[in-house]
């Protein structure tokens, strides 16, 4: 299959997927399946790629797509206007897809009160510091949640500086575990750890997915880290009947 269907308990009217890098039409850095548009791929292999996504995941409409800044802001995907600057989306209606686009930042997938709303954010490391998966448990307003950790840059590729260490690390002091020494200034960062001590912050208890790496595995996954400008996204999609 040219994606991943995600293992976690969620109802059956709820379906999610996230489209690997093959199976499209895109060539180059950019082969095959890369549905972002901003990322200088040509424009018509792109909006083919998004046709081929529609018909193997039989989605029921187009995704709302996100124009994802790092931030926190979140939306209503049913009553987007055009191309919202947002990096998270929920709803509460059959019938509509959120998705997020990444290539090793987290993709984080929520299903909130046995379905009745599910949502998409898209979690970097600044998403995660500033506060996007809290600012969406909060817009879905849920009793409770199930959330999927999906495909991002592993701990054993993830370098970072004291700096970034350290701006966690004030935040909360129980990130620290998320960080191993590599050597003077620099640590390897456990994304999938950061998001999980977020989430059991926020009283999240039922996370399931993050044990996947981007960098590592060429084959599947689109890398930023590793490929450098020329390279696709892949899409996280949820929705429900």
């Amino acid at each position: 299959m040219n994606w991943i269907k995600p293992d976690w308990p969620a109802p059956g009217h709820i379906h999610a997927a996230v489209t690997l890098r093959s199976g499209g039409v895109s060539t180059g850095g950019f082969s095959s399946l890369n549905p972002a548009d901003h990322v200088h791929d040509d424009s018509g292999h792109v909006a083919a790629n998004r046709q081929i996504i529609r018909r193997m995941l039989d989605l029921p409409a187009e995704p709302i797509w996100l124009q994802q800044v790092h931030g926190i802001r979140v939306v209503k995907a049913d009553q987007a206007d055009g191309l919202e600057t947002a990096d998270a989306s929920y709803t509460d209606r059959s019938g509509v897809v959120c998705a997020v686009l990444t290539a090793d930042c987290l993709p984080v997938l929520f299903c909130g009160d046995r379905g009745r709303v599910i949502a998409a954010a898209h979690a970097g490391w600044r998403g995660l510091l500033a506060g996007i998966l809290g600012e969406t448990l909060n817009t879905l307003n849920c009793a409770e949640v199930l959330v999927w950790l999906g495909p991002a840059i592993g701990p054993e590729h993830f370098e970072v500086g004291d700096e970034l260490r350290n701006a966690f690390t004030d935040a909360n002091p129980a990130f620290a575990t998320a960080f191993r020494h590599l050597r003077p200034g620099k640590w390897l960062a456990d994304i999938y750890r950061l998001a999980r001590i977020s989430l059991g912050n926020l009283g999240v208890e039922r996370i399931y997915g993050g044990d996947f790496c981007t960098v590592a595995d060429a084959g599947r996954f689109y890398s930023y880290r590793r490929d450098g400008l020329t390279t696709g996204r892949m899409a996280s999609l949820i929705w429900s009947d």
